[in-house]
């Protein structure tokens, strides 16, 4: 059984060298007790930045073997390390126990129930970054980087991977997700006893619209000791991907715990987000579809200091090969309130398997 497994892996590992074909063709093996279906992604990016002195070069993004793992009904799971950077990372492993439509809960690590653009998956989206870093500039108080929607998401644990229970269903038009981590992020252990909370619910307006409300808690610990952040944010999509017009617009506002003195309450910051994309499918043998973008960000870190949050620009574009697959370029304009403004172009291809 071992060796089959080792077989199939690296099978899919070469999917990359097989014929355009080939690429819609799951991969399923039968383990112990269970059937596992092999995917995954390669992603390379090149990126250029205006700062002088940053690195810009050619460089893995992500290298990801998905493993979806069936036993019944009842049971399932998913694993998804990643390769990138010359290392292993685990990015998802988690078991799913689907009682009903209306409940499935979730054990492991997974994406927090908050950002409706961190949910959204990387073989999804459009945008090269979703915080739109700039190579070389961290000039965004407490969160560094750039004052951009997702990076104060993701810099203050509000989103992005964590450990822990999660709980989602759907029932009619309205569906949820809620979960319970660590709070430390990805494969962090804890640093205290408490855990943190976050959780989102969405209402299908329509065929195409959906309207969503979360709330995030993030323990921390500071120099007074444990204590709790909170952010609450709401979001509007309307399309789906990959057919025709797609608009995702998300605010936020919240606690900034990495923007304060020790003793003081953490200052507020504030951030919006709207991206719009078009996917136009083509006859073409090689490109099948190609898809314009536009994002506009803006943040603001502590809403009682002046002249200390930044506008994010981003005009795009992806072409679509087969599927998911697909290359493109995303140039990323940052305009700070207080310093210059900064550019980082970046190129690149996704291999979707």
């Amino acid at each position: 059984m071992l060796s089959r497994l080792v077989r199939s892996i690296a099978l899919a590992s070469l999917v990359g060298l097989t014929p355009a074909g080939v690429l819609g063709q799951q991969i399923e093996i039968d383990a112990r007790a269970a059937s596992i279906t092999l995917g995954g992604t390669v992603q390379t990016q090149y990126a250029i930045s205006s700062i002088d002195g940053a690195d810009n070069d050619f460089a893995f993004r992500r290298v990801r073997l998905a493993v979806d793992v069936t036993v019944n009904d009842f049971l399932s799971g998913y694993v998804q390390p990643d390769f990138a950077g010359g290392g292993a990372a685990l990015r998802d492993a988690f078991m799913r126990l689907t009682f009903s439509d209306a409940f499935v809960l979730s054990i492991g690590q997974f994406k927090r129930s908050f950002d409706l653009f961190q949910l959204s998956s990387s073989n999804d989206l459009s945008l090269v970054e979703r915080d739109g870093r700039i190579e070389g500039l961290s000039t965004c108080t407490g969160v560094g980087s750039i004052c951009s929607y997702t990076r104060f998401l993701e810099g203050l644990g509000y989103s992005d991977r964590d450990q822990g229970l999660r709980v989602a269903g759907r029932m009619g038009s309205m569906s949820y997700q809620a979960s319970l981590t660590n709070g430390t992020g990805g494969t962090n252990p804890d640093e205290n006893d408490r855990k943190s909370l976050s959780g989102r619910a969405t209402f299908a307006v329509s065929e195409d619209l959906r309207v969503s409300g979360q709330v995030g808690l993030h323990d921390y610990v500071d120099p007074s000791g444990n204590a709790t952040a909170i952010a609450v944010a709401g979001d509007v999509e309307y399309g789906t991907w990959r057919d025709g017009l797609l608009v995702q617009a998300a605010l936020v506002g919240g606690d900034n715990w990495l923007a304060l003195d020790p003793g003081l309450d953490p200052a507020t910051f504030y951030a919006l987000q709207g991206v719009v994309s078009y996917y136009y499918p083509l006859e073409g043998a090689r490109i099948v579809g190609i898809e314009p973008l536009g994002r506009l960000s803006w943040g603001d870190p502590d809403s009682d200091a002046d002249d200390d949050g930044g506008m994010l620009i981003t005009p795009g574009v992806m072409f679509y090969i087969s599927g998911r697959t697909k290359i493109g370029a995303n140039l990323d304009i940052y305009s700070p309130q207080t310093g210059d403004k900064e550019f980082s172009l970046k190129l690149l291809s996704h291999l979707y398997f």
